[in-house]
Parts: C-alpha cells; sequence; structure tokens
C-alpha cells in the first residue's frame, strides 16, 4: 500500500487527467472531491458528526426505514460480524443510524470516524463507500488507497444504496473492514451480500407503503433487483419499485393516471369488451369457489336466482 505522502501525490497526478476521469468511477469521485468539495488527500479530517438533536431528528425522519432494516441488519452482522467487519445504515445524506460491530472491533472503527450520527458523505470524507455510492447511485467498491483521503487508505468498503417505494435513494448499506489480509476478492463477496441485503430492505418498504395491495412481480432480464408493482383491486398501478419501473418504463405521472397493470405487462385481454367479460368471469369463479361448486349457494351470496345464474355461467362458457 503508498505511503500518505505517495497516496496523495497519485490522486492529484489522475485525478487531473480527463480521460481517467471519463473512464473511472473512482477518479471521477477524486475529481469531484477535489474540484466540487475542496478536500485535500494529504488532509487527514474527522466526518461531520451531527449533533444530538440532529441525530434524533434524522432517526424519526428515517424511522420507517429503520424499522424495516432492523431484522437484515441482524441477520447480515450474524454473517459477516465475526470477520472483523462494520457493517452500517445510513440515511440519504450518508449519516449513520445504525451500526453493528464486535466490541473488540471498536477501536479500530472508532479511530477512522465510523459511529452513529457520523455523516460519510463525499464532502465530509472524500471518495468512501457510503458517499461514493450515494453520489453516484449505485452499488461501489472502495479498496483501501482508492479512497480520496490518505487517512482512509487502510480501509475497505463494500456499499449498497437503499431506494424508497418510490425509487428514490433513502439511505446506504455499508460492510467496511480494516483488516489488512482483506482483497478484493473477499471484497467482491461483501459486495454481493449488501446488494441482496439491500433489495430486501427495498422490498419491506415498498410492501410496507403500499400495504393491503396485491403486489406483482414484474420478470426481468438481469433478475438482479425486486421489480414489483403494487395493485389495487381493479388492477390499476399504485406503485412500482426502481427495477419496475426501468422495466415497464413507468414514473410518477403515468401511476397518477391510473394505468391497468395488464396493459403495461401486455397481458393479451382479446377483442374489445373482453375485459368486462374476464372480469364478470373472475366475480362468478370467486364466488363458486367460496360454495364449493354449489350454484344455489352461489345464486344466494350474489343476490340473484339460480336461472340467472346458470344463464350467465352458459354464455361466460363455464360449465
Amino acid at each position: 500500500m503508498l505511503n500518505d505522502s505517495a497516496h496523495a501525490d497519485r490522486v492529484y497526478a489522475t485525478a487531473r487527467q480527463n480521460s481517467a476521469a471519463a473512464s473511472s468511477p473512482i477518479v471521477a469521485s477524486w475529481r469531484r472531491c477535489m474540484t466540487m468539495h475542496n478536500l485535500a488527500p494529504e488532509v487527514a479530517r474527522d466526518p461531520i458528526r451531527l449533533s444530538g438533536g440532529e441525530f434524533a431528528a434524522a432517526r424519526e425522519r428515517s424511522m420507517a426505514l429503520v424499522s424495516e432494516a432492523q431484522d437484515e441488519l441482524d441477520r447480515l452482522f450474524l454473517t459477516v460480524g465475526k470477520s472483523g467487519c462494520c457493517l452500517v445504515l445510513t440515511d440519504e445524506t450518508g449519516a449513520i443510524l445504525e451500526q453493528r460491530n464486535m466490541a473488540g472491533d471498536e477501536r479500530d472503527f472508532h479511530r477512522v470516524g465510523l459511529g452513529q450520527g457520523a455523516v460519510w458523505s463525499e464532502a465530509s470524507v472524500g471518495t468512501n463507500g457510503i458517499g461514493t455510492a450515494l453520489a453516484d447511485e449505485r452499488s461501489v467498491m472502495i479498496f483501501r488507497d482508492q479512497h480520496f483521503l490518505s487517512a482512509n487508505a487502510r480501509l475497505s468498503c463494500a456499499t449498497a444504496p437503499v431506494r424508497d417505494h418510490r425509487g428514490q435513494i433513502a439511505a446506504a448499506i455499508d460492510i467496511s473492514t480494516c483488516r489488512d489480509d482483506v482483497n478484493e476478492m473477499t471484497l467482491s463477496i461483501l459486495a454481493q451480500a449488501v446488494k441482496d441485503s439491500a433489495i430486501r430492505i427495498e422490498t419491506n418498504l415498498f410492501r410496507r407503503a403500499f400495504a393491503g395491495s396485491r403486489f406483482v412481480l414484474v420478470p426481468t432480464a438481469s433478475g438482479s433487483s425486486a421489480a414489483i408493482l403494487a395493485v389495487d383491486r381493479d388492477d390499476l398501478i399504485l406503485g412500482a419499485t426502481r427495477a419496475a419501473r426501468l422495466a415497464l418504463k413507468l414514473d410518477d405521472a403515468r401511476i397518477a393516471q391510473g394505468v391497468p397493470a395488464s396493459d403495461v405487462l401486455a397481458e393479451n385481454r382479446g377483442e374489445s369488451g373482453a375485459d368486462l367479460l374476464e372480469a364478470e368471469r373472475a366475480a362468478l369463479r370467486r364466488v363458486l369457489s367460496r360454495t364449493n361448486g354449489n350454484v344455489s349457494q352461489a345464486a344466494v351470496l350474489l343476490g340473484i336466482s339460480r336461472a340467472t345464474l346458470h344463464r350467465k355461467m352458459k354464455r361466460l362458457s363455464m360449465h
């Protein structure tokens, strides 16, 4: 690993190359740190910290997020905690809301500034897993001297952003380690773990936002993200996850118009007027199912005569 001076020289030299910044997300982040945030790689700095009141307010704003993430954080920490990793959940600004680490590792993570209330945005501490994932809105791995600050070059991070029910960035989940024996292959495994956890938290948030709705899984080419629609009893879309929005070209405006799920999923409903017949057939099938196929009982539940029900069933080819 480069010493602090050599690391700073490398950051300056590389970030000033237009071609490097255009081709490398890491170098593009280094350049942002220099030009947008006026940071210097050789100058050690602690992360910005929220006051007690600010931290309480941030937790209050993210109450649903923290609630839906707790079980997932506990599950993930059981997997990675004993390997010397620190697991954190931040809000959309990079402020750490939840943290998990073994007591024996507390000193190492305190030394680098990982703790509740610390803000790990790029503006605060330069290129790092949390800040860069939030800035680029994508999962990232920052391996040791890929960090902007020389002081953070011992740290390795794997981070995934978490999106809310409207597909907007709401948080980040991050695994960091100070271990010297961590290599890029190990970090890749941790990166996949945080991606999977982020997807599960997003799914929890989506189900919470649209509780009581019917959920439809949207098939996607990649299958890497949860593409889900929330649909009401009339088949109108109430909400869509980020992956579903991208797959079906949906946005807030189109969802607000009340688009039917069958339309965006390109389901073949047949000739004009078939929707009404399908709705009537579905209603009759539900009632007959509840009565175990007893036509007389179904007619009573529907408030029509047995003969009328038979005529409807014949018209709908249900005999």
